[in-house]
């Protein structure tokens, strides 16, 4: 076995510093956010997460898996994920009028929640998805670097996404988003945003799942599969929630 783990050891240990700082400074903004999802599910409304480009991986974190809430739904867009056209991607999530033209086709109501992961928090797509949930009423969660959005400057909206968004949930990355400095070089590798995006939307969704209890209302939980009683339990939450979920 190789014995050098520099490069290893540096990422493990910096995310772990960043994850921890997210339990010790997070936590109100993450009850804020549990909260809302609690309100939304017990009023018979939908979790909807939105991302472009590699955030989009976020929006799927939350759908349809083991210990996710069937209430949770991704808001997706071939163009504005990776698998199509990586470059047409970055290109569009700077295009005016995109995102709400994706969030249409989910017919958000007031009811609703929107989370938006945007580790920037400046590009168009996000902050005019962002600004027409608010229109319709819903409450938006942003996931953003505090640190790289105040680096660097608002986009054509003149906003950036965390001055819309109702609670704002800090990843606690840097800018650029790679943790790990390369000796000799400009560069850094070792990307946190996914990490800690899931790890944040996690946390809040099990502390959602928490006030439903407390509140007598039993979560509408995703068992694994291959749980024994799975497949009659899935098919329920299914069912409930299909017509409003088009990726079901």
């Amino acid at each position: 076995m190789r014995e050098h783990k520099q490069g290893a050891q540096a990422y493990m240990q910096a995310v772990l510093d960043r994850l921890t700082a997210i339990r010790d400074c997070e936590a109100d903004a993450i009850e804020r956010a549990a909260t809302a999802i609690a309100d939304a599910i017990a009023n018979g409304g939908m979790i909807f997460l939105f991302g472009t480009g590699h955030s989009h991986m976020l929006a799927e974190e939350g759908h349809f898996r083991a210990g996710g809430f069937a209430a949770v739904c991704p808001v997706l867009s071939s163009g504005l994920m990776l698998h199509e056209s990586a470059v047409l991607s970055s290109r569009l999530e700077r295009t005016s009028g995109v995102g709400p033209a994706v969030l249409a086709r989910y017919q958000p109501t007031a009811r609703d929640v929107l989370v938006i992961f945007s580790n920037s928090g400046v590009n168009t797509v996000p902050v005019e998805t962002a600004q027409e949930a608010k229109r319709i009423g819903m409450t938006v969660i942003a996931v953003v670097s505090k640190e790289y959005a105040a680096r660097i400057a608002p986009g054509p909206a003149g906003v950036k996404l965390a001055d819309i968004a109702d609670i704002v949930l800090d990843n606690h990355g840097i800018a650029g988003d790679a943790l790990v400095p390369l000796d000799g070089e400009e560069m850094r590798v070792g990307p946190l945003s996914t990490i800690a995006g899931a790890f944040l939307l996690n946390a809040a969704l099990a502390e959602a799942a928490c006030l439903l209890q407390a509140r007598g209302i039993t979560p509408p939980v995703f068992i694994s599969a291959n749980m024994p009683g799975a497949a009659e339990h899935n098919a329920r939450l299914i069912e409930q929630y299909r017509t409003r979920n088009p990726h079901f």
